[in-house]
C-alpha cells in the first residue's frame, strides 16, 4: 500500500539583500538593529564632520529611523532592509519590506490561493504571475503621486510580490514591498535600474523549513 506523502509548510524565508544593505527585524530585536545601524552610520562619517553636529545627527537618524519603522509596521511588516552604504557617493532613496498582508481579497470559503491570486490579479493593473522558489505568486509596479491627503508625503516608484506560503493551513500569505522615492526631474532610467535590482533580490527569495 502507498504512503502518502506528508507535506509541511514552510517556517520562514531567506532573502539575500545587495551589498551594503542591513536587515531590521519588526517584531524582536528591532532596537538593536537600528542602534547597530545608527553606529555604523556615524562611524561613516567624513573626518572633518564637526564634532559638535555628531549629537544631532545621531539624533537626526534615530527619528528617520523610526518613522521608516513606523511605516513599516502599520503595513504588517514583519522584515526590514534598507541600504546602509552610499553607492557611487548616492544613497539610495529605497528600502523593501516583508510583511503579511493586513488586507486578504474576499473568495469562496476554501478556495485556495489560486483564487485568491486571481481575485487580485483582477483589481490590481499590470499585475502578472512570477515564480518563487517553486511558489506562483502575483508581482504589481506603479508609481503613486504625493498626495498629502492620503499621507504619501513624496512620490515614489513601488513594486509588491504577493506570495502564498505553500501548504499552509489555513492559508497564509507575504507580501514583500519595494518603495523608491522619485525626486522631482529624476530620470526614470534611475528607477527602472532599481526596480532590477529589487527584482533580482526577489530572485534569491528561497522556503525556510525547521
Amino acid at each position: 500500500m502507498a504512503i502518502a506523502e506528508t507535506r509541511r509548510a514552510p517556517n520562514g524565508f531567506n532573502l539575500v539583500p545587495p551589498p551594503g544593505w542591513d536587515v531590521i527585524p519588526l517584531r524582536a530585536g528591532t532596537k538593536e538593529a537600528t542602534d547597530r545601524i545608527v553606529r555604523k552610520a556615524i562611524a561613516q562619517l567624513p573626518v572633518d564632520f564637526p564634532k559638535d553636529d555628531i549629537p544631532k545627527a545621531r539624533l537626526r537618524l534615530n527619528q528617520e529611523m523610526k518613522k521608516v519603522i513606523r511605516r513599516a509596521r502599520t503595513k504588517g511588516g514583519m522584515t526590514l532592509y534598507i541600504p546602509t552604504e552610499r553607492l557611487h557617493g548616492v544613497a539610495l532613496p529605497v528600502s523593501i519590506v516583508a510583511s503579511e498582508p493586513i488586507a486578504i481579497p474576499r473568495v469562496r470559503p476554501n478556495s485556495g490561493p489560486e483564487a485568491v491570486l486571481a481575485a487580485l490579479a483582477s483589481v490590481t493593473p499590470g499585475a502578472e504571475t512570477r515564480e518563487l522558489d517553486d511558489t506562483a505568486a502575483l508581482r504589481s509596479e506603479r508609481d503613486v503621486p504625493a498626495d498629502a491627503a492620503q499621507g504619501v508625503e513624496v512620490a515614489h516608484r513601488r513594486v509588491e510580490y504577493f506570495v502564498p506560503v505553500p501548504d499552509s493551513d489555513p492559508d497564509q500569505y507575504l507580501t514583500f514591498s519595494f518603495s523608491a522615492l522619485i525626486a522631482p526631474g529624476a530620470d526614470p532610467a534611475f528607477y527602472d535600474t532599481l526596480v532590477e535590482l529589487f527584482d533580482a533580490v526577489m530572485s534569491t527569495f528561497r522556503w525556510a523549513y525547521a
